[in-house]
């Protein structure tokens, strides 16, 4: 087997992590105050943050094609590659997923030699963010040691039906204006002073929890992570261009769990886009499921 790993820049992974790992990532193009650029390739995270604070724009971002994976697959196939294992962003929040198998039904129609010789796996990551670029990140240490596509896949599986991110944006500014986000659009209570703590899994959001000021932030999703979190499972720290509340969040459930975070990620100009670039949240295997 020569297994291919194939994603979208919503992972949110760094280019270094990328280029070690040898993961092929597609670049979804934004725009903002009349300036387009590749996610990750032609800006950095705290350089989007930036121009985001710049402006009022909301900004734009459009699906990968399916010539762009249909041509993926054929450089995979013509690289001699057995299988390849393709992961988008949430099927529900983009059309990139479904483009995937458009362009994989083009690839095989338009190169018939390659039946029989390559298998393509299409998987919805169901969410956002590192959510998936954990677990393809580990993915690729997996196939390393020898684990086969049929492993990958029913790990990358589990991982997308289990696992959740717990977030807190501080303002719901983008969330609205976006209207990607159905949890923050139905949360009424900024007026009030109330803070909603929203989940982001199974292909939605919805609201879990709220209350009211910015100093209980921290104990907040401290005790949400607490209540839904699997005992001595790995947990992933997601944040904003403050890191302030993030570490707090991290030194708080250190204490309670025993462990540092697995890691400690920015989010990317994707999710930033229809969430802002102001949040915290925590990523964590569900016990219910």
């Amino acid at each position: 087997m020569k297994i291919a790993i194939l994603t979208d820049s919503c992972c949110d992974l760094d280019r270094k992590t990328i280029d070690e790992l040898g993961i092929k990532v597609l670049p979804f193009t934004l725009t903002i105050g009349g300036e387009s650029f590749r996610e990750i390739f032609d800006k950095s995270t705290q350089e989007v943050y930036e121009m985001m604070l710049k402006t009022d724009e909301i900004p734009k971002h459009s699906q990968i094609s399916p010539v762009t994976f249909e041509e993926t697959y054929r450089e995979f196939f013509e690289q001699g590659y057995t299988d390849v294992i393709s992961v988008s962003i949430n099927s529900q929040g983009s059309g990139t997923y479904n483009n995937a198998i458009i362009g994989k039904n083009d690839f095989f129609e338009n190169t018939p030699e390659a039946k029989g010789k390559i298998r393509i796996f299409n998987l919805d990551s169901k969410c956002y963010t590192i959510f998936y670029g954990y677990p393809i990140m580990e993915s690729v240490k997996k196939i390393r040691k020898g684990a086969t596509a049929e492993d990958i896949v029913a790990y990358l599986e589990d991982w997308f039906n289990v696992c959740a991110i717990y977030a807190v944006p501080y303002s719901l500014k983008y969330a609205r204006k976006s209207g990607r986000i159905s949890a923050a659009a139905a949360f009424a209570g900024e007026l009030l002073g109330l803070k909603p703590i929203i989940e982001f899994a199974d292909n939605g959001t919805k609201m879990v929890e709220k209350f009211r000021g910015e100093k209980n932030i921290v104990p907040k999703l401290v005790e949400c992570v607490e209540k839904h979190m699997t005992p001595q499972t790995p947990y992933i720290i997601v944040h904003g261009r403050d890191t302030t509340l993030a570490k707090e969040v991290e030194k708080e459930l250190a204490k309670k769990t025993g462990r540092k975070a697995e890691m400690f990620n920015p989010i990317g100009a994707v999710v930033s886009a229809n969430i802002g670039c102001d949040l915290v949240a925590v990523l964590v295997r569900r016990k219910e499921k």
